[in-house]
């Protein structure tokens, strides 16, 4: 069954200030690139975005940190997980930030199993029944969360939510709604790209070849 996947549900003006303010933080950090990058996916890609610049840059960190907050309160509700996990490495620096300032129990969930030690994939307690509000950066392919919640649900976590910043639109947020995983975001980056095309950062050749790629890709999925 597919489910619905949704931005961030605020007022026009509010929703656009943020966006523009993410813009510029990507910007100034130099989080986001414009050139020819091989994805972990191995596919090429026209832009790159590395959000883990962005905690060495605290008031931009914070910024980031408050948008997240601010979808957990208005699209999930605090109330409807118990627990908030993440992937290594990106998404670790936001998931523990909210993690603390919302009193939730952090997990973490390795890629592959330790090989020594407890031999454990997820770090941090989980108990059966536990909702998980799964945390990353942005999705492309959805390949590690799709990863991470074979792995929660393999302990017996409950997840139906995941959220990120940033959906880039390659087929990641129809994965996971295959797997009755809501994606909750705040902006597409076909969106980011007319933001940074709107404040004269993309010329429009580059805002071209990135739509150009949002299009291949979206084909590829639908």
């Amino acid at each position: 069954m597919l489910i619905e996947n949704v931005g961030i549900n605020l007022p026009l003006d509010k929703t656009s200030k943020l966006a523009e303010e993410l813009c510029k933080i990507l910007v100034k950090t130099g989080a986001i690139k414009f050139g020819l990058f091989k994805l972990t996916s191995g596919i090429l890609s026209p832009y790159y975005i590395d959000m883990r610049t962005i905690p060495s840059f605290p008031q931009a960190f914070k910024t980031i940190t408050s948008i997240y907050e601010t979808i957990m309160n208005e699209k999930i509700g605090l109330s409807n997980f118990d627990r908030i996990g993440c992937v290594p490495t990106a998404g670790i620096p936001y998931a523990s930030v909210l993690s603390f300032k919302l009193d939730k129990p952090l997990l973490y969930i390795r890629k592959e199993v330790r090989m020594h030690g407890r031999e454990r994939r997820i770090e941090g307690l989980l108990e059966p029944g536990d909702k998980v509000l799964l945390i990353d950066d942005l999705i492309t392919t959805g390949k590690n969360l799709v990863s991470a919640v074979n792995a929660i649900r393999g302990e017996g976590g409950i997840i139906e939510e995941g959220l990120v910043l940033i959906d880039r639109q390659e087929g990641g947020i129809k994965k996971l709604s295959e797997m009755n995983v809501r994606i909750n975001f705040f902006i597409r980056v076909s969106e980011l790209a007319k933001k940074l095309f709107d404040i004269d950062v993309l010329d429009e050749r580059k805002y071209e070849e990135i739509m150009k790629q949002i299009k291949n890709r979206n084909d590829v999925w639908t």
